[in-house]
């Protein structure tokens, strides 16, 4: 039997959500980073493995069902994206450029970190809307095709490129690539942690990028973990019979 210490962080999440709270706490990636083992996990963050298990063991391990994302059909799981998750990059990015634009106007003479901060939230924001537009229009109705062939005993539906797999494969890479644009904001900001007397703009600025990064880190599970393993899966099965 799997102890803890050996499974692997993306499992643990999967299995239940309030533990990405455990390891976000204590800097573990339980997203793009979540295939390692918990112990390996713990080396690489340098914290006592015994005081995360123990952070884990006393967690309510029932999950309630409105956030048991394991349970959710393949086509409501992507319906809950755009809806939740896409829809808050959409609504946010613009304010996310005007604070980063505005900060750095104002405080980048002092805070010259500010100028490299509003290169990568641009980035980052381009690099989503184009990510999520590819995910809806291509992917995400695939992987609905494949959940309707299933229920109605009827052959994987033709695609041009070839398996659901190499849409997967680039929305990984893109998802580490945004995680990766994400960890140089938070590493140039000191965490999101404002300087001494901030103003309110420059403080809402670092709250609503924390804000992202974590919103970016669930939308990034769900994916990774749980939605495109399961969409493999499918196809394959779909593919032998």
């Amino acid at each position: 039997m799997t102890t803890l210490q050996e499974r692997t962080v993306a499992d643990v999440v999967t299995e239940n959500i309030k533990a990405a709270h455990v390891f976000k706490k204590h800097g573990i990636d339980f997203c793009c980073g979540g295939g390692v083992s918990i112990t390996k996990a713990c080396e690489k963050a340098k914290i006592d493995p015994e005081i995360l298990i123990a952070e884990l063991v006393n967690l309510n391990n029932a999950p309630d069902r409105a956030s048991d994302y394991n349970s959710w059909k393949l086509d409501f799981l992507t319906d809950h994206i755009i809806n939740v998750h896409h829809q808050y990059v959409e609504e946010n990015s613009p304010l996310l450029l005007q604070y980063a634009k505005r900060v750095n106007h104002v405080h980048g003479h002092h805070y010259t970190e500010l100028a490299e901060i509003e290169s990568l939230v641009t980035q980052v924001v381009q690099a989503m809307a184009a990510h999520q537009k590819k995910e809806e229009l291509i992917l995400f109705p695939f992987i609905k095709k494949l959940v309707k062939s299933e229920r109605e005993g009827a052959e994987v539906p033709p695609i041009h490129f070839g398996s659901v797999e190499n849409p997967i494969t680039m929305m990984e890479e893109e998802h580490e690539e945004a995680g990766e644009i994400m960890r140089k904001i938070a590493e140039l900001s000191n965490n999101y942690t404002p300087p001494q007397g901030a103003c309110n703009t420059y403080r809402a600025f670092f709250a609503k990028l924390d804000e992202f990064e974590q919103d970016l880190h669930h939308h990034i599970h769900l994916e990774n973990n749980i939605l495109f393993p399961k969409a493999l899966k499918l196809e394959k099965k779909l593919k032998n019979n």
